[in-house]
């Protein structure tokens, strides 16, 4: 709900209002302001206060202000360039003090009461189903890391979403960020997101980018939509950049900060696919003539495909593979089947587990498994014909983050599984797939920080992208 430094996620698809679905109006009596908190805030900023999809509300690094008087208004008329919407129709005045006075009472509480540590310790070995592990630090002191992926001598990227991209070389994080990086807008849940070097690094060098590229329109506003670019890293700088994809310029959005979706996965054919988020304006995933909220395909020096889906179609984009995704944030081709999966953010509960097919319709917001996070219905339709069904939704929201296929050898019973990371449930999750069903599922780790990305290391190991703090850990079996 509050918003300290980055826009939570979809808690923003409109602004919420009073509503009689709680049969409530901001003129009732002054409802109690743990409840208030628990039944429109927590999805987003967590149960305590912790952060979920949203930052947490204990630290002191405040956006817009720390003092009182702030933080009701941030609360009252919401923030457009953040993407909270406003609470001041939902909530009276009593009611917004009254949420100020819980949160410092909370934020008190948990400075008293402050854990000593926020993951296993180093010497601590968890147990799972299949396999006995230690965690290990790979890099930390970074600033929110987004996504992770190695390069064919070794070598580890990290994307940390204020705009830097960072290199683990020998086992040490270099000091200095690559030079020359592309500007992002760094704002809401924009930034340096994902990174992902070409299958034919070791020959071509290239590595790809995704982030919220901004500009003005021709009103003088401040837009911003997802692009991708491909460059080379030489001598610590960025170089050669090229533009592989860009939304077209009408299509921009001046919608808060969110929903840029952002994950690159190749096929090994020379294609690519890239996730896009609605950028809240969930409408605007049904409409083939623009280019959010939804999954595209492209060559892999940016040309569209001759046999994409909708590519002679005059109204649409011709890079579009499928439609009708809110907020793509996990993108992995199965290596035993070829098949694309995709995790997408639902609103409040209905995150997804997809099947990427080829010109299908997702849904969003047509039908959903979750609701609007005051309560109210997005629509009384969780399946239509002509729609496609999630392999799994996450009702309550997990708040589904990044994916990888496990494709080592150090844990050999996780071969194959498809592991999954969450923000709001703080959770790293195994998920044996088999036949295109989800036939059993496994919690690894939980509470110990919002995790975004997970991947395969060319070590054979399981890493894992923390938000807080900043880190990369490796899973590391126990014999």
């Amino acid at each position: 709900m509050l918003f300290p430094t980055i826009a939570p996620r979809a808690c923003f698809l409109a602004a919420l209002i009073a509503t009689s679905f709680f049969g409530l109006t901001a003129s009732a009596q002054n409802r109690h302001a743990p409840r208030l908190y628990a039944q429109f805030c927590a999805s987003c900023h967590g149960a305590n206060m912790q952060g979920a999809s949203a930052p947490s509300m204990l630290d002191d690094t405040w956006r817009y202000g720390a003092d009182d008087a702030t933080i009701a208004r941030i609360i009252r008329e919401g923030t457009a360039d953040g993407g909270m919407p406003p609470f001041g129709n939902a909530f009276s005045e009593g009611e917004i003090r009254g949420l100020v006075v819980y949160l410092r009472e909370h934020r008190a509480d948990y400075q008293r009461h402050r854990p000593t540590r926020s993951q296993p310790q180093h010497d601590e070995v968890i147990s799972s189903e299949r396999h006995r592990f230690k965690i290990e630090t790979v890099a930390d002191g970074l600033d929110t890391p987004w996504s992770i992926a190695w390069l064919t001598d070794g070598r580890l990227l990290i994307t940390e979403k204020p705009g830097r991209l960072r290199i683990v070389e020998n086992g040490r994080l270099l000091p200095d960020p690559v030079r020359g990086t592309p500007a992002v807008h760094d704002g809401g849940q924009g930034g340096l997101l994902e990174v992902a070097p070409h299958p034919d690094y070791a020959n071509n060098g290239w590595i790809y980018l995704a982030f919220s590229h901004a500009m003005k329109n021709a009103s003088g506003q401040n837009v911003s939509m997802t692009k991708l670019v491909r460059g080379r890293i030489r001598d610590g700088a960025w170089q050669d950049e090229e533009t592989i994809w860009s939304a077209p310029p009408d299509t921009y959005r001046r919608a808060g900060g969110v929903h840029y979706g952002c994950r690159i996965a190749f096929d090994g054919k020379g294609y690519l696919f890239f996730s896009h988020g609605e950028r809240g304006t969930q409408d605007h995933a049904q409409d083939l003539s623009r280019p959010n909220g939804k999954i595209h395909r492209i060559h892999d020096d940016g040309r569209v495909p001759e046999d994409n889906p909708f590519v002679n179609d005059p109204r649409a984009i011709g890079s579009i593979w499928t439609y009708g995704n809110r907020n793509p944030q996990g993108l992995d081709f199965d290596p035993r089947t070829g098949v694309l999966w995709e995790t997408e953010h639902g609103p409040r509960g209905g995150d997804e587990l997809n099947i990427v097919k080829k010109g299908r319709n997702y849904g969003w917001p047509v039908i959903t498994h979750g609701m609007n996070y005051d309560g109210t219905p997005i629509t009384g339709e969780t399946a239509r014909e002509g729609m496609e069904q999630p392999v799994i939704h996450w009702t309550p929201s997990i708040a589904v983050c990044g994916i990888d296929f496990y494709e080592g050898d150090r844990f050999p019973k996780w071969t194959g599984h498809l592991f999954v990371t969450a923000l709001a449930q703080q959770e790293l999750r195994r998920l044996v797939i088999e036949d295109g069903r989800v036939t059993h599922q496994e919690v690894l780790l939980k509470d110990i920080s919002r995790l975004r990305d997970v991947g395969s290391g060319p070590d054979g190991l399981l890493y894992v992208v923390m938000n807080d703090p900043g880190r990369v850990i490796r899973l590391v079996p126990v014999e």
